[in-house]
């Protein structure tokens, strides 16, 4: 029986960081997410191969999304990198002040601010552009 190829973290040994797997999701996650922002402020002269180029960021984005939502954290800074990854996901919890949240977007943020916090790793979300 043949056996599918996945893709997996590199075995460690015990004297590495058990989340250098996670870390490293993430700064691949930074650097593809850096590519589509650099895009955004060329919307005035976007075409059709601004978004081709965009699709191909984003196939190559979902697999690192999905390591970094499948792999699990075995300490806070590997806690901290699946917090900021849900940050970016649910940004929409902090485009408003906290007061005007939903409850459960009040959960969120809170939490996710917690484990940022505990981890001294700060959470860069996009502020809101003015006006809006």
């Amino acid at each position: 029986m043949r056996e599918h190829a996945t893709a997996t973290a590199p075995e460690l040994t015990g004297s590495e960081d058990p989340d250098a797997p996670l870390i490293d999701f993430e700064n691949q996650f930074l650097a593809l997410v850096a590519e589509l922002d650099g895009d955004v402020g060329n919307l005035a002269q976007y075409d059709e191969y601004l978004t081709i180029r965009d699709e191909a960021v984003l196939a190559r984005l979902d697999p690192v999304e999905r390591a970094i939502m499948e792999t699990p954290a075995c300490t806070v800074t590997g806690l901290s990198v699946k917090a900021r990854h849900l940050a970016y996901v649910l940004s929409e919890y902090w485009e408003a002040p906290i007061g005007q949240l939903t409850w459960e977007g009040r959960a969120v943020r809170l939490l996710v601010e917690a484990i940022c916090n505990v981890a001294n790793a700060p959470l860069r979300i996009r502020e809101p552009e003015d006006g809006k």
